[in-house]
Formats: structure tokens, C-alpha cells, sequence
């Protein structure tokens, strides 16, 4: 059986681990904060939290805002459960929109959704292809727009706008017009979960990029206090001879990464460009050449002159094909021994948010796009012989069972 996307684990990062095992530091230390620092050069933002999950980092970002019960927060409805899930932790109201072809939130749904209880907008880079982030950003700096807003806290009257709060989970090392994603708008989440091109098992981070009057090292700080129960010291500053002492200011949250979690990315981080992007890229390649021939294939768009993408997940789109026709293909290629996958279920298919009331024909290009969709498998050690026969095992389901 060929695997859908198991992570890398190689003796590099063994041996970073087991020196960090060594250490005795496991917990938040010396290498969460050097992969804070790598993350913000190679990002090109101003600061970067390490946090627990990226699902964490997007809470923690709605909380420090101030989002709460009757706020409002766009979403696309083609997105992973935690994207909205975060919102209602907070009491808010997900307002989903849907999407374009591209898998990319819709500007002019955007535009639409945005009344007087938005507070944060939250584009999803969906299997690492980066959204129009200059539009999005133009967009929450129009006048009308910000004559809507409505501060209530100092972080919302400090801005003085909507939030763009980018869910940039699948997208790290994705590039749009010359930068890199986490520096691409106000605030970017990536996350570092055990599929994501660059895994530290679970984690993430909170790339920080907000405009003047913005105090970054200041942000920073106050974070990591919200992010360890509101404590004002960490294990690592309370090492320090005599400084044992600290206080707690806030009921905050655990959502603190760990030094082993950030040996595996320190590796990963440093490989990034020049070994992992490019092999992702070529098992892109070698799928495209084969369903480029196939006319039933619709080829998902990874590189334009203003995008590139960070070859997260290869999202195949069969024309003419019904959802269940899809499922029926799906379990074909699983049968031969492939494992694929779906990116994903839009959100007002699944229970928790369709008994809200929320109704996917209201949604109708991420449905489309939903029901034709298969994620094939794609991960560093897939070898080019796979990835050939992945192709060919997915021509051969589909043409069983398309008329």
C-alpha cells in the first residue's frame, strides 16, 4: 500500500531530538526560541510565536483581538473544521463565503459578508496556494469598509480595521508576488502538524506582521504570556540565578510548543527551500504530465506569474463526475492499493454546522469543487516509480467507472 503522506523522519532529525532529550530541555527552551527567530528570517515578517498547533495560534490571535459573542468572522466554507472551530470557542459567529476555482476565498463573497460585526476575515491558503492578499488587504482598508467597523477593544481601536488573520496552515515556503507567506498580510498561522511539508509532529506558529503603531517585541511578549496560563515567566527565564519569582496576569492558555517539537523543525527549516519544496514539486510535475493527456482531468493550478504554491497537496478534479461517482472512484484506487484522500468536506456538509443551519447550496462552487475532488499522495519520500503508478492507478479507477 502506498501511503497518503506519512511525515519525514530521517537520522537528522533523530539526532536533533535525542540532543534535545539530552539537553534536558523538552519543554518550551533554547531551541523554540531559535526556531522562532529562524522562522521570522526565512518568513520575512516581523515576529513569530511558536504555539501548540496552528489551530492554537488562530485562537490565540482571535482572543488577543478581543473576538466574542456577537462578532462575526468570515470564513470560506471550503476549509478545514478548525478554521471555523476557533471561531466559536470564542463565541462568535462564523459567516462563511464561498470560494473561486482555485480553492481561494472569493473576493466579491468577501465584500458581500462584511457588516457592522466583522471583526476578522480569515483566508485559507488551501493545499498551500496562496489567496490574493493585496486585494484582501485593499479590501479591509476601503473607507466604507472601515466606517463599518466597530472597535471595542485596544487591539481593535489600535488597528482600526477589520483583521486579516490568514489560516496559512498548509502554505509555508508558498510565495505571492515575490514574498513569502507569513508576511503576506496583518497576522499568518502555519502549522507543522505531522502531514504539513514541514512537521514538528504537532505545532505551529504565529507570524506577526501588523502596521504602525504596532509593537512587535511588545506583542511578542504579552503573547507568550497569554500563550503559558497568563504566567510572566517561562521555565527557561525562570532558570536564571534568583529569578524565580513571576506572576500570573491573565487566565491565558497552554498553547506553548516544546523543544522537541522544535528540534524537528529547526531541520526541517534549514532543508526547506533547496530539498523539500523542490521534491514536492516534482512529484507535482510528474502527476501533471500524466493527467495532461487524460481530458477528464482537471489540473490544479500551482504556479502563475504572481503565485507559487507551496506543493502541499495535489487536489485532482475529475470533470463530469458526480460525488458519488468520486467516492465509488476513490474506493477503487484504495482496493489497488493506493491511499488518497479529500480536501476537504466544505463545512456546512458536516453535522456540527449543517444542525446551525448552515445549508451547502448556498455554497455552490465549493461544493462543486468538493464533490470532483481527489487529494492524491504527496510527501518526500514518494519516489518517482510511486507517484507514476499513483497516476496510473487513478486513471485506471476512473475509467472503470466513468461512462
Amino acid at each position: 500500500m502506498i501511503p497518503f503522506s506519512p511525515p519525514r523522519i530521517d537520522q537528522k532529525i533523530i539526532d536533533e531530538v535525542t540532543d534535545t532529550l539530552k539537553s534536558g530541555w523538552i519543554t518550551t527552551g533554547p531551541k523554540t526560541k531559535r526556531f522562532e527567530k529562524k522562522l521570522t528570517g526565512y518568513a520575512g515578517n516581523k515576529a513569530t510565536l511558536c504555539t501548540s498547533s496552528g489551530s492554537a495560534g488562530l485562537e490565540l490571535m482571535l482572543r488577543w483581538f478581543g473576538v466574542r459573542e456577537g462578532d462575526e468572522v468570515i470564513v470560506p466554507a471550503y476549509t478545514y473544521s478548525a478554521t471555523a472551530n476557533v471561531v466559536e470557542h470564542c463565541g462568535a459567529r462564523v459567516q462563511m463565503v464561498d470560494i473561486e476555482n482555485d480553492f481561494n476565498i472569493s473576493l466579491p463573497a468577501i465584500r458581500n459578508a462584511i457588516t457592522e460585526k466583522t471583526k476578522v476575515i480569515i483566508p485559507v491558503d488551501l493545499a498551500g496556494f496562496p489567496c490574493d492578499y493585496n486585494a484582501i488587504n485593499a479590501l479591509v482598508r476601503e473607507e466604507k469598509i472601515r466606517d463599518l467597523f466597530n472597535p471595542a477593544t485596544t487591539a481593535q481601536k489600535k488597528l482600526g480595521r477589520i483583521l486579516v488573520l490568514a489560516d496559512a496552515a498548509h502554505s509555508i515556503g508558498a510565495i505571492y508576488k515575490g514574498k513569502k507567506s507569513g508576511s503576506l498580510t496583518d497576522i499568518s498561522v502555519f502549522s507543522f502538524h505531522a502531514v504539513k511539508n514541514l512537521t514538528t509532529a504537532e505545532g505551529g506558529a504565529v507570524c506577526l506582521n501588523l502596521p504602525e503603531p504596532f509593537d512587535h517585541e511588545a506583542l511578542y511578549k504579552s503573547l507568550c504570556i497569554k500563550s503559558l496560563h497568563g504566567q510572566t515567566k517561562d521555565a527557561l527565564s525562570k532558570s536564571q540565578v534568583g529569578n524565580w519569582r513571576y506572576d500570573v496576569t491573565e487566565a491565558g492558555f497552554k498553547y506553548n510548543m516544546t523543544d522537541i517539537q522544535a528540534a524537528m523543525g529547526l531541520v526541517e527549516l534549514e532543508r526547506y527551500d533547496e530539498d523539500m519544496i523542490p521534491r514536492r514539486k516534482k512529484i507535482f510535475e510528474i502527476y501533471d504530465r500524466h493527467f495532461s493527456s487524460c481530458p477528464w482531468a482537471e489540473i490544479p493550478v500551482c504556479e502563475t506569474a504572481m503565485k507559487r504554491s507551496s506543493f502541499h497537496a495535489y487536489l485532482l478534479r475529475i470533470h463530469g463526475v458526480t460525488e458519488k461517482q468520486r467516492d465509488m472512484i476513490i474506493q477503487s484506487v484504495f482496493e489497488k492499493g493506493v491511499s488518497v484522500n479529500v480536501h476537504f468536506i466544505p463545512l456546512p456538509m458536516l453535522s456540527h454546522y449543517r444542525d446551525q443551519g448552515y445549508d451547502i447550496h448556498g455554497f455552490p462552487v465549493s461544493y462543486d469543487c468538493y464533490s470532483r475532488e481527489i487529494s492524491l499522495p504527496v510527501y518526500y519520500d514518494l519516489t518517482d516509480e510511486q507517484a507514476a503508478l499513483v497516476a496510473e492507478t487513478v486513471t485506471g479507477a476512473v475509467e472503470e467507472i466513468l461512462p
